[in-house]
């Protein structure tokens, strides 16, 4: 007779996915430059619209209790990862686990290096391409200023970040997004790779930890408020781009996307990719 696993109902274990990452691995890090470079920014776009989704969740501001508020806009948030997943797209913080192919010697140091400069350009321009758009298009101004309003306050905050504290809340920030892709490699259908990357996402984002692509577009959509809102917006939210005084490119480059991209790796490559390596693919004595 045979079994639920000959023919592929069964969800992968642990063992079969550290294999199934691996072989990715060296399929992400040999694809052509043009084809990541493509991939690449609309990952960056992906994450970016579910970034939006959720500062018009964060839009309710103290209408709900802040904890229901950002595990709701947590929930919508995982939409960015579910286009990259299962849509097909390059993502940064998702590829720190190609560490796996290269610890077992499939992947040179230069293609992961090479993998991980050409995505995380890729992945910029298209969250930075995409916080244009949403600008130009004036959605800010929704609710009567309510949703500028909350990206400008999402911004502020994230500017405002110790450097030790961003890197730390980026190393458990990518610990769950990478748990998120690895529990998608058990998966034999989509409704299975969906529920795998809802609820670490969502426990992120509720906990406040720090993404470093999700980042180039919160941070940017608030640099181009703050520069270009109409008076009308500011006067709606009864507030002026000096209160927003954390809120500066430096800020945004050095205060944040370097130490949260450190932490990104450190979470990603070393926390999830290198232990499950460890465990199921090491060669041992």
């Amino acid at each position: 007779m045979t079994s639920p696993n000959d023919i592929g109902l069964d969800a992968l274990l642990p063992a079969e996915m550290a294999a199934k990452a691996e072989h990715i691995g060296v399929k992400k890090a040999q694809m052509s430059l043009v084809s990541m470079a493509v991939l690449a920014v609309l990952a960056g776009a992906f994450i970016s619209l579910g970034a939006a989704f959720s500062t018009s969740v964060v839009a309710a501001g103290d209408a709900l209790p802040y904890g229901v508020r950002q595990m709701l806009a947590g929930i919508v948030f995982s939409l960015g990862l579910i286009l990259v997943l299962v849509g097909g797209a390059e993502l940064f913080t998702g590829n720190t686990m190609i560490v796996m192919a290269w610890a077992s010697r499939k992947v040179s140091t230069r293609l992961l290096l090479r993998s991980w400069g050409v995505v995380y350009a890729g992945n910029m321009a298209g969250a930075i391409a995409t916080a244009m758009l949403v600008f130009i298009s004036g959605q800010f101004a929704f609710g009567n200023g309510a949703v500028g309003a909350a990206a400008l306050g999402t911004a502020n905050t994230k500017t405002s970040l110790t450097f030790v504290s961003a890197v730390a809340l980026g190393v458990l920030c990518n610990a769950l997004v990478c748990l998120a892709v690895w529990l998608t490699l058990s998966a034999r259908t989509t409704t299975d790779r969906v529920l795998s990357i809802v609820w670490p996402i969502t426990a992120f984002v509720t906990a406040g930890f720090e993404h470093s692509i999700a980042n180039m577009y919160f941070i940017p959509i608030g640099l181009l408020i703050k520069a270009g809102a109409p008076e009308s917006f500011w006067a709606a939210i009864g507030k002026s781009a000096s209160d927003y005084t954390h809120l500066t490119w430096s800020n945004f480059l050095f205060g944040n996307l370097i130490p949260v991209t450190l932490g990104n790796i450190i979470g990603g490559g070393v926390l999830v990719g290198a232990v499950y390596w460890f465990v199921y693919l090491r060669k041992s004595d």
